[in-house]
């Protein structure tokens, strides 16, 4: 998974996550949605990592289950949890090597219930505390939906205030995709 020009922004996401976890790490999918972000960082965890995944709807939690099930990655260290973002430093023991958020709706669900600035930025805030060095932030914004404009500013805002001596945080968008266009921002924790 190479990052080009050609690439879109979860692409260049998880080439960048695939190249700071390692087997054994602890990983957080913050907004589980459908699962495939759970998939992809319990892949790259193994089966001596940690995987723990976040989401508010039943139905979201459900698919992920159903989602690790097939792809044989169930273990007792993949958690589950059905509850916001905003309880990461609650239920995660850091160091975590690389969270992902996925902000908006659930894809194919109610598109009524999305992400929260105000969740939104307690969960970055607790998660740059649990970030191990080299470890990666990713967090793919979705302008379009009510309220998504405001909470993606906000992100970038939250993201871009991060110590430069401690942090590079770069924004990855393509222009051309639609208005308004998604972006993703990365975090990544110098040593």
């Amino acid at each position: 998974m190479k990052c080009s020009l050609l690439s879109r922004p979860m692409t260049c996401a998880h080439g960048w996550i695939s190249s700071a976890v390692l087997p054994g790490d602890t990983v957080v999918d913050a907004t589980a949605g459908n699962g495939h972000d759970t998939v992809f960082l319990a892949r790259l965890a193994g089966p001596a990592g940690h995987v723990h995944a976040f989401d508010v709807q039943e139905e979201a939690i459900r698919s992920t289950r159903e989602r690790m099930e097939e792809a044989g990655l169930l273990t007792p260290n993949v958690h589950l949890h059905l509850s916001s973002h905003d309880r990461l430093a609650e239920l995660v023991s850091g160091p975590v090597k690389a969270i992902v958020f996925n902000l908006g709706y659930l894809p194919g669900g109610d598109k009524k219930t999305v992400t929260r600035t105000d969740s939104t930025l307690a969960a970055l805030e607790q998660a740059t505390a649990l970030i191990a060095p080299n470890g990666l932030l990713s967090v793919m914004c979705y302008p379009g939906h009510e309220g998504g404009a405001a909470e993606a500013e906000a992100v970038e805002a939250f993201l871009s205030r991060l110590p430069h001596h401690s942090w590079r945080t770069g924004k990855y968008q393509l222009l051309n995709t639609g208005s308004p266009a998604p972006f993703q921002v990365c975090a990544f924790r110098l040593d």
